[in-house]
């Protein structure tokens, strides 16, 4: 078919995407909590210091900057830059909202009003212009109270304030929000659980009993999360929110190809297969028998995630993997919390990260072969170095020919029969990057004055990138 006949639906949601901690900022305002991004250290070496065993979980401003606790300053900002977002059109607007602003400690008996109050101001801003929100419940934000006293999602207990978490977001925002998802990227914590699950695998500690186990108590409060809004806001969708990354043979040597399909079940699909449809893969019994696992799994627990599954489910896509058995001499390649080896048919981005975007339109084709529920591209982006010309204009071009790759793979998907919801492009304004805590990584439409060493106005520009992507929303994916 010729590609241009091929067309998004009429209702398609396009928009973009944020998270509460890497761009609110206000981290001690309005009654919040430190969570755990507040203790995550900034710079390159973020992710080396939270892979060492015994990471404390303190704040030690002589030897690190934390520039999560002012981000971009959208805690005082929103209205401006609810403004920008409505400029370019956005259908939708996906955010999230931090568990301690809502529960500063996590274990209260009730929700802190303030928090509450923020993001009614927020909703409000926002349909102020006709923007929809699309929610993330919990982003990389578990209160660290939660943290320190419960081991994380290690303890079942936290099941417990999950559930009263979500409860009173649900009832005080069931007439602002339609459109939730309960956990980001949800399986990250195979390669990273300290973000996503509040803990850190300590030393000589067997990683994947810890992990899994806290997998099972992530899909139960999952499953009362799906069950609390389908029964507060009937009316609503909730969705699961997933790494999409295909997985790719280094060559047709039958074992590299078994060794890929085995990394891709358990990375793309283990966590799908529970939260749709509502049940333990099969492939997972060997998976636990090979690696020790003995899940605590309680009466009512399989029923509970049978009963309770996802509407639709968001994901992420950045980038592919591409594996082998045998890794011996061959050169690696960083990626979205992911690390496999060098793909000789891609090119790489500023920070090493492979661009494919037919391998979006491959993975989104996998996921709804499998699972025939809505798909929603809720993450996509480029981060890359921006220059500030003299006349106060960002030239990205490079990030438009990223996102125009991208979104025409999205289109073919669309064309091969993949039901497809809607697309929110990441960091539609700048903001703290999740990897490597820095400002100077940058995805948005709109930059921010802001730098790694602290510098910065906050003044926000719109980059070229900004005026294409207000073409694209406003010809529905026909202008790219």
């Amino acid at each position: 078919m010729n590609q241009s006949k091929i067309k998004f639906p009429k209702n398609f949601l396009w928009g973009g995407a944020t998270a509460a901690n890497q761009m609110e900022g206000g981290y001690l305002e309005g009654g919040k909590g430190l969570n755990i991004a507040d203790v995550l250290p900034g710079g390159k070496e973020r992710l080396k210091v939270l892979k060492e065993p015994g990471f404390n979980f303190e704040i030690d401003k002589e030897k690190y900057s934390y520039p999560n606790h002012e981000g971009i300053d959208f805690y005082h900002r929103y209205k401006e830059d609810i403004a920008l977002f409505a400029e370019m059109g956005f259908k939708v607007y996906r955010m999230s909202i931090a568990w301690s602003r809502i529960f500063p400690n996590g274990n209260e008996l009730e929700p802190n009003e303030e928090g509450l109050a923020f993001y009614d101001r927020v909703f409000d801003e926002l349909y102020k212009y006709g923007i929809e929100p699309v929610v993330t419940i919990s982003h990389y934000e578990m209160p660290l109270n939660l943290v320190k006293e419960y081991g994380g999602w290690r303890s079942r207990e936290v099941i417990t304030y999950f559930e009263r978490y979500v409860n009173a977001i649900f009832n005080r925002y069931k007439g602002k929000v339609k459109y939730w998802m309960t956990f980001n990227e949800i399986n990250s914590a195979l390669h990273f659980p300290i973000m996503s699950m509040g803990f850190s695998i300590e030393k000589g500690e067997d990683e994947y009993q810890p992990i899994f186990q806290a997998f099972h108590h992530q899909f139960v409060a999952s499953s009362l999360a799906v069950k609390a809004c389908h029964e507060i806001i009937p009316e609503a969708k909730i969705g699961s929110m997933i790494i999409a990354a295909p997985v790719y043979s280094y060559d047709c040597n039958p074992e590299n190809v078994l060794y890929a399909m085995e990394e891709e079940r358990i990375f793309n699909y283990f966590c799908g297969d529970v939260q749709v449809r509502g049940e333990y893969p099969s492939f997972m019994k060997r998976f636990f028998k090979k690696h020790h696992i003995s899940l605590d799994i309680h009466d009512g627990d399989l029923r509970l995630i049978k009963e309770h599954r996802v509407d639709y489910i968001g994901l992420s896509y950045y980038m592919s993997l591409t594996e082998k058995k045998d890794k011996t001499g061959l050169d690696s390649t960083p990626g979205n919390l992911l690390e496999g080896v060098k793909n000789r048919f891609l090119k790489a981005s500023d920070w090493g990260w492979e661009i494919d975007p037919i391998g979006l339109r491959i993975v989104l084709n996998k996921l709804y072969d499998r699972y025939r529920v809505p798909l929603f591209v809720v993450e996509n982006g480029l981060g890359a170095y921006d220059k500030v010309e003299e006349d106060g204009s960002i030239n990205d071009d490079y990030r438009i020919d990223y996102l125009r790759s991208h979104v025409e793979a999205m289109r073919e998907a669309i064309d091969d029969g993949v039901d497809l919801m809607g697309y929110t492009s990441w960091g539609c304004i700048d903001l703290v990057s999740a990897s490597t805590g820095e400002f100077s990584k940058r995805y948005g439409f709109i930059y921010v004055d802001k730098h790694d060493d602290g510098r910065g106005t906050m003044k926000r520009l719109k980059k070229k990138s900004f005026y294409w992507y207000k073409n694209v929303i406003e010809s529905n994916g026909e202008v790219l």
